[in-house]
């Protein structure tokens, strides 16, 4: 099985210029959001591997492959733990 990520029904996005601000209705926090993290949310809108997100990282930005899976690493621990992205089992 693989696991998957996906943005948090409760989670609204707004993309600014460079950056975004992103909103968890349910614990009525928000939080700043880079550029590369916008990317992810927006690829988040559907279930996505690790191994996917990383691709969208490379294929935006001229970045290693070990570099964009410890971003996309660090960003999914950040967002769990904020409640900004759940993860399910796919098989």
């Amino acid at each position: 099985m693989t696991l998957r990520y996906r943005r948090h029904p409760d989670l609204r996005l707004a993309a600014l210029e460079g950056e975004g601000v992103a909103l968890q209705l349910g614990t009525r926090r928000y939080f700043t959001v880079s550029e590369s993290g916008v990317l992810l949310f927006d690829a988040l809108t559907s279930p996505r591997s690790i191994e996917e997100l990383v691709r969208v990282l490379l294929e935006e930005y001229e970045v290693s492959a070990d570099q964009a899976e410890a971003s996309v690493r660090a960003f999914l621990d950040q967002c769990r733990a904020a409640e900004l992205v759940a993860s399910e089992d796919a098989p």
